[in-house]
């Protein structure tokens, strides 16, 4: 199955590179191109494309705000943002609004290719460089009015989840995590369900912050 692709970015050469490679690749077919979000979040309700790659920085609508709009729809459409990372509230903005993947532009193009693949069959993923800028930045932040702590990995999970949320905290997609642990995709998203009941987390990044809270991965990985 051809996964369709629209790239949102207000600059052309960044939408005539990323073109030229997704046009390359059998599998992926980019049906539009937009410069704003508002061109966006329009392209997406006429095409109904699998996967959005979005910029964050765009004039008028931003692709912030594109991105709540397209993933609040009943489509089925997906959104990958690609920044320059200039902005560490972004981050946080992004996957707020929904993005299923976070990446910057200084990724290899066959790495941001993959990404939109595992995105397109219903993963998330944030890039190595990403997870580590944004546990940092949350490090810095201040502390919030006390309330009780997550429990710990070896307190709360079994050791399965254990290497499941260590995985997770690295950035690995379920499909990479499957593939690692010899398991199915399916029942890695069982995991992944398990551990945000146990841990009280609201969505997978914050299991990559608890990931790195207790220990299991370092900011320097």
């Amino acid at each position: 199955m051809t996964v369709r692709v629209v790239l949102a970015d207000d600059q052309p050469l960044v939408r005539a590179a990323l073109q030229m490679v997704i046009t390359d690749a059998p599998d992926l077919d980019v049906v539009g191109e937009a410069g704003t979000g508002t061109e966006a979040v329009r392209l997406v309700r006429e095409l109904a494309p699998d996967v959005v790659v979005m910029d964050i920085r765009m004039p008028g609508m931003d692709g912030i705000e594109a991105t709540r709009l397209v993933t609040a729809g009943a489509g089925a459409t997906r959104v990958v943002v690609l920044t320059t990372f200039d902005d560490d509230d972004y981050v946080y903005a992004a996957l707020r609004a929904g993005a299923s993947g976070f990446l910057v532009k200084d990724m290899a193009l066959d790495e941001i290719l993959a990404a939109v693949r595992v995105v397109a069959a219903g993963d998330a993923l944030i890039a190595p460089s990403v997870t580590r800028r944004l546990i940092a930045e949350f490090a810095d932040r201040p502390a919030p009015a006390p309330a009780p702590a997550p429990p710990r990995p070896a307190e709360g999970i079994t050791g399965r989840e254990r290497e499941v949320l260590t995985l997770v905290g690295s950035g690995r997609s379920n499909s990479e995590i499957a593939a690692e642990l010899v398991l199915s995709v399916a029942t890695v998203k069982t995991y992944v369900t398990r551990l945000l009941a146990k841990l009280d987390a609201r969505d997978r990044v914050h299991l990559v912050i608890i990931a790195y809270e207790t220990g299991l991965v370092s900011a320097s990985r």
